[in-house]
């Protein structure tokens, strides 16, 4: 035997007790979350007292504190009488906006004013500064307890997927996030009257032309090779079936799935023909085309967003109405939130899968991203959806509408550790939620406000 190798294995030998020895006293990976309580959104069915075992990011067993097995030196994080829940799931926003209403006047000049001036801006200004936006809205969101969301387009043409990636990467803070790059859409959509030498230039920044199904299949191949998670569309009364079938087919050759932007009937009806995953908004949505979408299995996702006086609470801090804006907006608002409630009441009465989305992309004067977003996602309940059910909608069911419940909107062994917890009983007081006072992505601790041991 050569001298090395001699002395090699005389080394090795001779340091194997104490490498066992440091082994046998290195710290455990392990987390254990204790709570008075815990929901299963699933089943309704909580589990009181609640231990959740986490390994590597992911939850490892779930039980009573005394059934529940875990190794020597443990971390353990004792919330006291807290309930724990998923994180929450917000399947439609918009991290990369953050609209100002103009005032009065201004909103008269233009065709689209709520929406428009402040988009066209966010466009032309420079990504740099839309992309510390979007990093921003982003840990609102996950200190609010939204651990996941869907970006639905609006970031630019690569800011939610880069975003997504730093987050991964752990440069940044922020939910999950499955990115849509740009939007699919028919030309006049969102903006209209640009300067006809500097339209396409400016449009391209946030869009994707559909005009016809080759440049429908081709703008679906343009997002695939940005690495998106999932399409969106913009369904409207110049889509046809054919153009958004050929988006479909090849979203779905390439497993993703389609997120179709649909308000009025005629849109909508376009989206179920066309294989749509899930129909955003849904608004005018009729009860055969609820029947449709049933027997598809297409979900409803509901944005419950302009909803009991919302945009009179985002404009009147920060700008001056007349009194006969302020009463023209009121009637048209309760006019709208009977139009919701109704739709909310046949969704429920039709068995069709539904979740949620905020659709956030407005400022709201004192409130984060996250807090907006939160505050938005529970005018489910507002509109008499049963609390169980708007958390449903947050959680189990937004996970399987993005294709995603078998990593996340459970508390179940083998899924990421995406953990909430609230002081009171969500179920009896859904603004509970409001009041997040502990969030867990990915076994980590993001903010925890409440007594550990």
């Amino acid at each position: 035997m050569h001298r090395a190798k001699a002395l090699a294995l005389f080394a090795a030998l001779l340091l194997a007790p104490l490498v066992g020895q440091v082994a046998a006293q290195s710290p455990s990976t392990e987390t254990l979350v204790k709570a008075a309580h815990l929901l299963d959104p699933r089943t309704g069915n909580v589990l009181s007292p609640a231990a959740v075992l986490i390994e590597d990011g992911k939850i490892k067993e779930v039980g009573l504190p005394s059934q529940v097995q875990a190794a020597a030196g443990v971390t353990t994080i004792d919330l006291g009488s807290a309930t724990l829940l998923p994180g929450l799931i917000d399947s439609h926003t918009h991290l990369f906006l953050n609209i100002v209403i103009p005032p009065e006047e201004e909103l008269k000049r233009h065709l689209n004013p709520f929406f428009a001036p402040a988009q066209l801006l966010a466009i032309v200004e420079s990504p740099t500064k839309r992309a510390f936006l979007g990093a921003q809205n982003a840990r609102g969101d996950l200190e609010s307890g939204i651990t996941t969301v869907r970006n639905l387009g609006h970031s630019g043409i690569d800011g939610d997927t880069e975003l997504r990636d730093a987050i991964n990467a752990g440069r940044v803070p922020g939910p999950r996030i499955l990115a849509a790059g740009r939007k699919l859409i028919t030309r006049g959509d969102y903006l209209q009257d640009l300067n006809p030498a500097l339209a396409d230039a400016i449009l391209n920044q946030e869009f994707l032309f559909i005009d016809g199904a080759d440049q429908a299949r081709a703008a679906v191949r343009r997002n695939v090779f940005q690495n998106v998670d999932v399409i969106k569309v913009t369904a409207d009364e110049n889509l046809t079936v054919p153009e958004l079938a050929a988006a479909v087919e090849e979203a779905h050759r390439n497993h993703l799935k389609v997120a179709v932007h649909a308000i009025q009937k005629a849109a909508i009806q376009t989206a179920i023909d066309a294989g749509a995953d899930s129909i955003e908004h849904g608004t005018e949505a009729t009860d055969e085309q609820l029947k449709q979408m049933r027997e598809k299995g297409i979900f409803l996702d509901l944005t419950l967003t302009a909803y009991d006086g919302w945009f009179l609470k985002i404009m009147e801090p920060s700008i001056v109405l007349s009194p006969e804006y302020r009463a023209s907006r009121a009637t048209r608002d309760a006019r709208h939130d009977q139009e919701l409630n109704q739709l909310v009441q046949r969704v429920l009465k039709s068995g069709v899968k539904f979740a949620a989305g905020t659709d956030m992309c407005w400022y709201w004067p004192g409130k984060t991203c996250g807090e907006a977003s939160v505050t938005t996602l529970l005018n489910l309940r507002k509109a008499t959806v049963p609390a169980l059910d708007v958390i449903r909608a947050i959680t189990v069911n937004a996970a399987e509408m993005l294709g995603w419940q078998d990593k996340i909107g459970a508390i179940e062994p083998g899924k990421f550790a995406d953990l909430v917890a609230v002081s009171g009983d969500p179920v009896a007081d859904i603004t509970e939620l409001e009041r997040v006072r502990f969030v867990m992505k990915n076994g980590e601790v993001v903010r925890n406000d409440l007594v550990t041991h």
